[in-house]
């Protein structure tokens, strides 16, 4: 009987960074083909094919790069994978998981791991956490499901998930709407059915930037300031509570939001941003009133992503409608 074919990319991070000397930091060198030598039970289950595409930490990944990779992929698709998996480092997992999430135009699998210790540490997590995604990939219930990111035995949707730990294990969880589905017994097991999906086109343009700030008490309005004059595209506030801002923060903004899109997000890790419930300056009602986008469920990271590839594909107008989606995915 033929094997389901099943696409590989190894990116770097820590499932692939070991020491090269005893009390030196551990950096990434080992490969993809090397991380799946230490894995034989795969080959009774697909026709697996692996390619090391990058041996970086993911902190150094950019949008350029994952573009290449999201062509890789769509060659495995024409290729016949059923199939696809991404391990890279997890300082960056739910950002690339989101920007995957938002292109990907397939019903089969993408699915993202990594390790919370590396290669070379005892009782390292890669190869459990590599097995498991590719169970997840294969599995008919994983389609149509987009981008997913599989960590510790849970499946988290790419919108919902966040890194809410440094260096636990359990270093991955959804706020608000928990795992989307658990390896229970080696068996992919789903706790909800998949949600509806918005695929955006690929970028035309990519020279093109975001901003990130955050909001904190007493900030000053210096780099919101130059936002425009530095050249940037669109802005992306991480705001206190359910959105807000300073009164002063609320006048700058106002100002940027004639010129380029501005989306606020809530800081908190969890929870979504209101839109009318505050009425003060600053609160989410005024900034409305500004011209300002909220981000409901999104995160500001994933917000800048958005952002950053509604800008790409010239569909800023209708920003407001894509955050109207994510707003039902509890993110």
């Amino acid at each position: 009987m033929d094997l389901p074919k099943l696409s590989i990319a190894a990116l770097g991070g820590t499932v692939s960074m070991q020491a090269s000397h005893t009390g030196e930091g551990v950096i990434p060198t080992v490969s993809g083909e090397a991380l799946l030598s230490s894995i034989p039970e795969l080959t009774t289950l697909a026709d697996v094919s692996v390619e090391t595409l990058g041996l970086l930490p993911s902190a150094s990944l950019d949008f350029g790069f994952l573009l290449s990779v999201l062509s890789w992929a769509d060659f495995q698709v024409k290729l016949g994978a059923v199939g696809v998996v991404i391990i890279q480092g997890t300082d960056t997992l739910e950002e690339a998981a989101a920007f995957f999430d938002y292109l990907w135009p397939y019903d089969i699998p993408f699915v993202l791991t990594g390790a919370m210790r590396s290669a070379s540490k005892p009782g390292a997590d890669g190869p459990a956490n590599l097995l498991d995604a590719c169970r997840v990939a294969l599995a008919q219930n994983s389609r149509q499901r987009g981008a997913q990111v599989v960590m510790n035995g849970q499946i988290h949707q790419a919108r919902n998930v966040r890194k809410t730990d440094s260096l636990a294990l359990q270093a991955f969880s959804s706020p608000v709407v928990g795992p989307a589905g658990l390896l229970l017994e080696d068996c992919v097991r789903y706790l909800r059915p998949p949600d509806p999906r918005t695929v955006l086109p690929l970028p035309e343009q990519t020279t093109h930037r975001v901003a990130l700030l955050e909001a904190s008490l007493s900030a000053d309005t210096l780099l919101l300031e130059n936002i425009l004059a530095l050249g940037y595209d669109g802005l992306v506030i991480g705001g206190f509570g359910a959105g807000h801002v300073s009164q002063r923060w609320a006048t700058m903004i106002e100002h940027i939001a004639e010129r380029v899109p501005v989306i606020v997000a809530t800081r908190t890790g969890s929870g979504s941003t209101a839109r009318a419930s505050y009425g003060f300056s600053g609160g989410e009602m005024d900034l409305i009133r500004k011209g300002v986008s909220m981000a409901g469920f999104l995160c500001p990271r994933k917000a800048r992503i958005l952002l950053w590839l509604v800008l790409g594909c010239r569909r800023q107008h209708e920003l407001g409608r894509y955050l109207d989606h994510d707003t039902r995915y509890q993110n």
